[in-house]
């Protein structure tokens, strides 16, 4: 669970506030990460732990219950059918603590965020040369 009075400065410092039990899945979840992004900037943003890369890439939160992945609207919209056992918002998956996080899944939604960013900042670049 996050301390609201605490601003965290990096993901060690996030991970330190949580029970042992979920400081070992936001590892799991930390390490799927940056190996289908490795090139990605890790972060704190909006006070949780943040991953950049030409841009926002994913979010993600430990709560009391779940834990919290925010791959953005298009992270879950391409994903839908494979999230549908999962609770979702408009671009926030909730993966319950006591059940294996979906590691393949994470990380194909990763991939896809990273191609979709840096896909973007290509055709910005073809734009701006006209």
């Amino acid at each position: 669970m996050r301390s609201e009075s605490v601003k965290y400065k990096t993901v060690d410092e996030y991970f330190s506030y949580q029970p042992a039990a979920t400081q070992k899945i936001l590892q799991q979840l930390r390490r799927a990460i940056k190996k289908a992004a490795p090139k990605a900037e890790e972060g704190i943003s909006y006070n949780i732990p943040a991953y950049k890369l030409e841009g926002m890439l994913v979010f993600f939160a430990a709560y009391k219950n779940h834990i919290g992945f925010y791959p953005t609207a298009s992270g879950i919209t391409s994903f839908k059918k494979e999230l549908s056992k999962y609770k979702t918002s408009r671009g926030a998956v909730q993966f319950p603590i006591g059940e294996p996080l979906p590691l393949d899944l994470i990380t194909r939604m990763v991939k896809a965020r990273v191609k979709e960013n840096t896909g973007r900042t290509k055709m910005k670049a073809r734009m701006n040369k006209r």
